[in-house]
């Protein structure tokens, strides 16, 4: 398979700018609650029903937190005064970002002991009479990007599966695990009164390593599974992080926030993974002064994000969803993404109020929170040529961004040149997965052909 953009020749190191962090280690789980939470959405039929059975799926969140139990800040009050309307929301984000320097700066307490949740979708491939092929199948893990909920993935995946009916593919997607954080659709639901006003992206890349070394499944059989997943022992979580999986191979599927987080897992855990698909992955340089190292403190400049400000004074109510989805249809951000990522993101990213109102189940304030983070886009930056070489990278860049970062991308993807290869979606922004999800499927659906579709595959 070729590259979109090949390798420049006599490219030389690059000089190390950041000093990453450690993560938390994972302690014992407090006792779970005698009232375990249950989902917050009904159950529904997936795009996906023909082929894959759907079922909803909750496990609990890494503990502790890298991130102490700071308040969330007072929202802006809404005022048809432009002017104190802007004041009140700078305000607030100023009040976040300065939350963030300070435990930047070590000057905040511990992480937080509160117990949150993680909510997965799991597609499971439906008996349809043909027989399993004679090697492990591939088992899907995606990582939605900031603000999505795990559905909307969806229609991409749809594609994918017809993708690899129409062109006779080879290889078998035995399990799909659409991934959701804390904050996020269902999850934020659940989680909404322990979440807290800062988020560390490392905090997702130890919640995936939880979940995969200590409640994946260890088959992936098409049997029902509960709603709680039981937490597998030690040994087997020892077992995955030396050997891997005896029964699947685990394809990393990362977005955005998404890709990011995805990535750092497999630094640290190179073992679960078999191959990673980073779609535009928010992995940036750092390139201020000198040698990034948070426990020397932080640049001011850093904290300079205008995604803050933008998803503090998100709209987030609506009368109806049919008046959200008309609303979001007339604005270019949402005009330029697939009538059905739109329609599945109206369906599956907005709740019904108790007044009879329709609302986001991720609030603008915890899409803020998670903008407000800035540091592990450069760790994994710095991480990335130490990435094992047996995990192939295919990475999946938009052509349509502003030349800075795209030249920034097209450094990216040759960070760990070794079993790498890259293409670029000439027709989609950042947000590929929403405005380009047939060119995505198809890529992927290539990718997966050529890696673990013949018997020579590597498995």
């Amino acid at each position: 398979m070729t590259s979109s953009y090949p390798q420049p020749p006599n490219a030389s190191p690059e000089a190390s700018r950041c000093r990453p962090r450690p993560l938390v280690p994972l302690k014992p789980l407090p006792p779970l609650p005698e009232s375990l939470p249950t989902l917050p959405s009904p159950p529904r039929k997936s795009l996906l029903d023909a082929s894959y059975a759907l079922t909803t799926h909750l496990v609990p969140a890494a503990f502790p937190r890298s991130t102490p139990e700071v308040p969330l800040p007072p929202l802006p009050q809404w005022t048809p005064d432009k002017d104190r309307w802007r004041a009140a929301v700078r305000q607030t984000a100023a009040t976040l970002l300065e939350a963030r320097q300070r435990h930047w700066k070590g000057e905040t307490e511990e992480g937080s002991r509160k117990l949150l949740w993680v909510c997965l979708n799991r597609y499971v491939r439906r008996a349809l009479g043909t027989p399993r092929r004679a090697r492990k199948g591939v088992t899907l893990f995606v990582a939605h990007a900031n603000g999505f909920p795990k559905e909307i993935w969806e229609p991409a995946l749809l594609k994918l599966v017809e993708a690899h009916e129409a062109s006779g593919a080879t290889y078998d997607i035995d399990e799909i695990w659409a991934w959701e954080a804390v904050n996020h659709g269902d999850a934020c639901i659940v989680n909404a009164a322990n979440l807290c006003g800062i988020y560390d992206w490392r905090d997702n890349t130890r919640d995936i390593l939880h979940f995969l070394l200590h409640y994946l499944p260890a088959s992936a059989s098409p049997s029902v599974l509960p709603t709680h997943l039981p937490r597998l022992s030690n040994s087997i979580a020892q077992s995955r992080i030396q050997h891997g999986f005896n029964d699947r191979m685990i394809v990393g599927v990362g977005h955005s926030f998404g890709g990011c987080t995805t990535a750092y897992a497999a630094l640290i855990h190179p073992q679960l993974f078999s191959s990673l698909i980073l779609i535009d992955p928010i992995i940036f340089p750092y390139e201020g002064e000198g040698t990034l190292d948070p426990r020397l403190g932080v640049p001011d400049s850093i904290n300079r994000n205008t995604n803050v400000v933008g998803a503090i004074q998100r709209r987030d109510r609506w009368t109806s969803r049919e008046e959200a989805l008309r609303l979001f249809g007339a604005t270019p951000f949402f005009a330029a993404w697939d009538p059905e990522v739109l329609k599945i993101y109206v369906e599956c990213g907005l709740y019904d109020a108790p007044d009879g109102s329709v609302r986001l189940k991720m609030p603008g304030i915890q899409e803020a929170v998670v903008f407000s983070e800035m540091l592990a886009k450069y760790e994994v930056w710095e991480l990335l040529p130490s990435l094992d070489e047996r995990i192939e990278l295919r990475w999946v860049i938009p052509r349509q961004l502003i030349p800075r970062i795209f030249n920034i991308r097209m450094r990216m993807i040759w960070r760990r040149p070794a079993n790498s290869t890259n293409i670029i979606i000439e027709n989609s922004g950042h947000l590929v997965a929403q405005e380009t999800p047939m060119a995505l499927a198809q890529d992927i659906c290539s990718f997966l052909q050529r890696k673990y579709g013949s018997p020579q595959a590597r498995l």
